[in-house]
């Protein structure tokens, strides 16, 4: 009889050991912590078109045990339905808690953008965000339905985009990105804002514009308004806008060249034949020069109530200006800074 027990004994030590080895095993394979970064998160992108292998070559830089994450993988079925996206990998996570998140846990990016001179300029900004091009985001930028449905032209495109950070998936299409950003666009310009801007005789699209020239004219944006001010009394008035920024993008768009850094405006310059040179033709440009501050745009819908017509920089309180509301006073103004330029070489 006991040697019946000790068989029985030993059979019991042999499965205990053998269920030991095995929980062991699912242990270190799925549950136990298989990281080899020090940051809290490690950033995954997935491209859309990524099979098992190409995803696995881009997650697998995450962990310590490559072989045990493959296993995990295929015991989960992951590698029969990779998704697409941003995921962060938390330290510390085992082999499942990764899957799981490769498999459910795409999470969004922060979209930002701001001071963009051209629609071009906005999707390469964006093209480095998320994953379409900037070639596919052009083309769904300038996608002529979307602009007539819109009611804009080619030049005014950027005029549905309003500088901000949105949320958006990584793996986002470009005309699923154009419909977002374009909603926050239909969403600033309720009945409220629409009426303000035709109470100055502008559509959203005109006051997008000029917003624009305001933003370039001052960063001072409690001085914003006053200027929105002077430009909105030149155009009741039909006095042309005379605005440097105007030029200076003039001169960047007839030298093809965006880059170039144009400190001040020469007399030369403000013989440049261009729709944007508002200091040869009166009213607007066909287009923004830049994709204002919301404040801007809030200063165009809200302007100062004065009566000056020009402005000139203020050499004793640097970054804002001078304002006159006759030719003379700014002249006298104007004589002024052209005389602290000259003496201190500007």
């Amino acid at each position: 009889m006991n040697k019946y027990r000790k068989i029985i004994l030993g059979v019991v030590l042999v499965g205990l050991l053998f269920m030991a080895g095995f929980a062991y095993k699912v242990y270190t394979t799925f549950l136990s912590p298989n990281t080899n970064f020090e940051s809290e998160t490690y950033e995954v992108f997935i491209p859309s078109d990524a099979d098992y292998n190409k995803a696995f070559l881009i997650f697998a830089d995450a962990v310590e045990d490559r072989d045990a994450l493959h296993q995990t993988a295929v015991r989960k079925k992951y590698h029969e339905n990779v998704k697409a996206g941003r995921f962060l990998i938390k330290k510390g996570s085992s082999n499942n808690d990764i899957i799981n998140t490769l498999r459910s846990g795409n999470t969004p990016v922060k979209v930002r953008f701001n001071n963009q001179e051209r629609i071009e300029d906005l999707a390469g900004r964006l093209a480095a965000q998320v994953e379409p091009d900037s070639l596919s985001l052009l083309k769904a930028f300038t996608d002529s339905t979307f602009l007539n449905q819109a009611g804009v032209s080619r030049e005014e495109a950027l005029t549905l985009f309003l500088p901000n950070t949105y949320d958006s998936y990584w793996n986002t299409t470009a005309t699923s990105l154009r419909d977002k950003l374009y909603s926050y666009h239909q969403q600033y310009w309720n009945e409220n804002r629409r009426s303000l801007a035709s109470k100055q005789r502008l559509s959203p699209s005109q006051a997008y514009i000029l917003a624009s020239i305001v933003h370039k004219e001052t960063a001072m944006k409690d001085e914003r308004a006053r200027v929105a001010g002077v430009y909105l009394n030149r155009l009741k008035k039909n006095i042309k806008l005379d605005a440097d920024p105007t030029v200076i993008y003039a001169k960047k768009k007839k030298d093809g060249d965006f880059n170039q850094v144009i400190k001040q405006v020469l007399y030369k310059h403000l013989e440049i034949d261009s729709e944007y040179n508002t200091y040869k033709n009166a009213g607007l440009p066909p287009g923004p020069i830049v994709t204002p501050d919301i404040d801007a745009i809030n200063a165009v819908l809200q302007p100062e109530n004065h009566d000056y017509f020009y402005f000139v920089a203020d050499v004793q309180n640097f970054g804002y200006h001078k304002f006159a509301k006759t030719l003379t006073q700014h002249n006298i103004n104007a004589a002024a800074y052209r005389r602290w330029i000259k003496r201190n070489n500007k």
